[in-house]
């Protein structure tokens, strides 16, 4: 499981590996954590005290002293594993509930026609409907959308990106995606 890394105003930076979490603790550089811990990183023997040391990692933390980000302000990065899980795997055609595999990007003014690859004109088809469609708009082919485009959010993009996410974290990311968001549905 990773770690769910905010600066220190409480936005999204990454998803760090525990022992890049351990580093940080170590270094003094966590101004506040979220959770209960989930993981225990053991050292070496103190010569002081003869205990040995360890790290008790949180699923939240904030890194004191790192700049916010501004990837707040931009849009995520268009990838179609993350399409197809904004569109929770439905065809924006047919409707129909499909495995990833079985998926495509579809462009809804195609590129061909001065569409542009962004989160706004890319939906999930299945392989069917995206055939049926082909290099025409969704008016021409006959087809009507079922659900429309939105940019993902900072915080929904940290959900998209396909991790296993414990509980402490999907409350916390959840707390801040949009209503309108399928997440939520």
């Amino acid at each position: 499981m990773d770690v769910l890394q905010l600066d220190i105003s409480g936005r999204p930076q990454s998803w760090i590996t525990p022992r890049e979490a351990a580093v940080l603790y170590a270094s003094d550089s966590i101004a506040w954590t979220l959770g209960d811990a989930f993981h225990v990183l053991r050292g070496g023997m103190q010569r002081s005290t003869g205990l040995q040391s360890r790290i008790e990692v949180h699923p939240i933390v904030a890194v004191r002293g790192a700049i916010p980000t501004r990837a707040w302000r931009q849009a995520p990065t268009l990838a179609n594993p993350k399409l197809f899980a904004r569109d929770r795997g439905i065809c924006a055609y047919c409707g129909g509930h499909f495995h990833f595999d079985d998926l495509t990007r579809e462009h809804i003014v195609p590129v061909s026609r001065g569409g542009d690859d962004s989160w706004m004109n890319c939906i999930t088809a299945c392989r069917a409907c995206n055939g049926q469609k082909g290099n025409r708009l969704p008016e021409e082919a006959g087809m009507t959308l079922l659900y429309l485009p939105y940019v993902p959010s900072l915080h929904e993009d940290m959900i998209l990106r396909g991790r296993r996410i414990l509980s402490d974290q999907m409350e916390f990311l959840l707390a801040s995606v949009p209503r309108h968001s399928r997440l939520h549905g």
